[in-house]
This record gives C-alpha cells, structure tokens and sequence, in this order.
C-alpha cells in the first residue's frame, strides 16, 4: 500500500509541478474537484486499514487498535521511504509536506508524522507480539487522546489561519513558515505515555480469553 500511495503521489506531482515536483509549494491543483478526489482517495485508505486490522486482530479492542496503528504507522514510515527512493523527496529533515486531507488539509515537516508513525509501529509490534491481554488505563487513555488532539493542531492550524485571513487565494500562495513544534513535542509524549500506560494492565492471555476491552 505505500509503494502504491507513493507512486500516485510522484504521478500527481509531476502532473500539478511539471518544473520541478520536488517543490511542493505553493499548492497547486488542475481544478476544483482534485481536494474532493484526494479526501476520497485518503478515506478509503483509513478504511481498508481498519479493516484488516478487525480482521487480523480480535482479541480485544486494545489488540485490534494496536493492529491499526501498527499498519497505519508502517504504511506511513514506508510512503516516506518509497518516496525517497523512487522522487528523491523529501530532501531534508524539516522540508513540509501536505500530511492529510482528512477531515482538512493538515501541514507540516513530514518528520512530525514519522515520529508518531514509530510510535505507533513500536508499540503496536510489542502489544501484538505479547502473549498477554493489555488494556488502557483510563488515565492513559485520556492521555493519548489529549496529546493525539493537541497534535491535531498543530497539523491543522497552518491551514486554518490561513483560511481564516484570506480564504481559498491565500493557501493556494501559501509558503511553510513557523511550525508549532512547542506543542507538538509535548503531545508527542503525552501520546507516548498514554500508549505505554497500557503495559501496566497487562494479564495473561488463555485459550478462551475473549474479553471485549
């Protein structure tokens, strides 16, 4: 699936930047229909890697998140690398990138996503390597979804407080300025922390072990 991603991706670049599609920005699009098709295409990838996480992991609802976010992490680190490979993109650490569609346009250095990618790979493989049952503790659980919401902003607000000044011109001229790496590296770790509460819950699995959470 990422080599796939990736490889729609080169095409769309050299389609929208035929100088030079390393340059992402300023954003360009061939009409006003492609942010419709993108958003589409970006959702039907969410769906099908939630639904093979339901299919390869129904042991509880920790395990099958942790299927998800093991596939979701994986399918992002090698869009990345494929991307590098075959375009030779991204140039630098920091260089941006249009991250997601979903529900808006997220932006913001491609390494940002990455790192949460790891994250998610990491503690994805220990949980489904285990041979025991592990579950959110419902500290943890906040903690994860708070710092998964604070970096939500950092991802949307480039693109909001642009829309907000002017409008559909002024992100279609727009050039990556400051990111808010203030906030991301504490929701980062407070991402970190939420998964890892999961750990001190941990129980054996048996044969008939068929707990719901």
């Amino acid at each position: 699936m990422a080599l796939l991603e990736a490889s729609v991706v080169i095409y769309m670049r050299r389609l929208y930047y035929p100088e030079n599609p390393l340059d992402l920005f300023p954003l360009a699009f061939l009409s006003s229909y492609d942010p419709t098709l993108e958003f589409a295409r970006e959702l039907a990838t969410i769906v099908m890697l939630v639904t093979v996480a339901m299919l390869a992991e129904r042991t509880n609802v920790t395990r099958t998140f942790a299927a998800f976010v093991f596939l979701f992490g994986s399918w992002d680190i090698f869009y990345y690398f494929w991307l590098k490979v075959l375009l030779g993109w991204p140039r630098h650490w920091l260089e941006w990138d249009v991250l997601f569609l979903v529900p808006t346009i997220w932006l913001g250095p491609w390494i940002s996503p990455a790192l949460i990618a790891l994250l998610f790979v990491v503690w994805g493989t220990a949980i489904l390597l285990s041979a025991k049952n592990y579950n959110f503790t419902l500290w943890g659980f906040l903690t994860f979804v708070l710092g998964a919401a604070a970096g939500l902003v950092t991802f949307l607000q480039p693109a909001i407080s642009v829309w907000m000044v002017g409008g559909m011109p002024a992100l279609m001229s727009y050039r990556p300025a400051n990111f808010w790496w203030w906030l991301f590296v504490p929701s980062f770790f407070a991402m970190a922390l939420g998964l890892g509460s999961s750990f001190w819950s941990a129980r054996h699995v048996t044969k008939n072990d068929n707990s719901p959470v």
